[in-house]
């Protein structure tokens, strides 16, 4: 319990504010009702754990950046859309979360290829590690669609709204958001200082320096 306050007073304001809400919901609907919001807001807690939980296990350094905009995706997502409704009081909702995410997704998608190949273009040239990058991010995007289904059909929500409609404008926006991801990593590697998201690339390399040492050393 210690290092969990410890750990929170070190995170960025953003990721301390939505944990503050997900636990103050979980105690006033544990309290007033109803009981599905309460597991609503401590599973969503839960999650919003998970991505420090898998840096410390396997000590890699995430941008504190792109861990509180992955808590608060989680957050926007799973509470804000579903408990109170945001998929259906604003039209752009989906839109903007699902560009964003497939954006994240197409950046770790970009960041995994290049740990593993290390800038070798024999090995993986730009272009190749580009369609790696938005390959990844079109199939979590595949499969978060399976996912929405899946509950639709076990639990009777209705993640899906539209059903067909709603999944392939999903992916369409998820194609978008996975092409810039992928297209910046391509650019960080050809001209590096003017790609988009360098800084947040760069970073995550020097942090995480051991990944990366063929590279350091050319």
């Amino acid at each position: 319990m210690r290092q969990f306050f410890r750990t929170f007073r070190q995170e960025p304001i953003v990721m301390r504010l939505v944990w503050l809400a997900l636990l103050s919901e979980f105690v006033v609907s544990l309290v007033t009702g109803p009981y599905s919001t309460a597991f609503i807001a401590l599973g969503t807690f839960g999650l919003t754990l998970l991505p420090m939980a898998f840096a410390r296990r396997f000590r890699i350094y995430i941008p504190r950046s792109f861990m509180a905009g992955i808590v608060l995706f989680l957050f926007a997502t799973l509470f804000l859309g579903e408990v109170d409704d945001f998929y259906y009081r604003y039209w752009w909702w989906d839109v903007v979360l699902h560009g964003g995410s497939a954006l994240g997704f197409g950046l770790v998608g970009f960041v995994a290829i290049f740990m593993l190949f290390q800038g070798d273009r024999y090995a993986a040239p730009p272009w190749a590690m580009g369609l790696f990058a938005f390959s990844f991010a079109m199939s979590i995007g595949a499969l978060w669609e399976i996912f929405e289904y899946s509950m639709d059909q076990m639990f009777g929500t209705n993640m899906q709204k539209s059903g067909l409609q709603d999944t392939m404008w999903d992916l369409i926006v998820d194609a978008g958001g996975g092409l810039i991801g992928a297209l910046s990593g391509v650019i960080y590697l050809k001209r590096d200082r003017r790609a988009p998201f360098a800084g947040l690339i760069r970073d995550f390399i020097q942090r995480n320096g051991k990944f990366f040492t063929k590279y350091r050393d050319k």
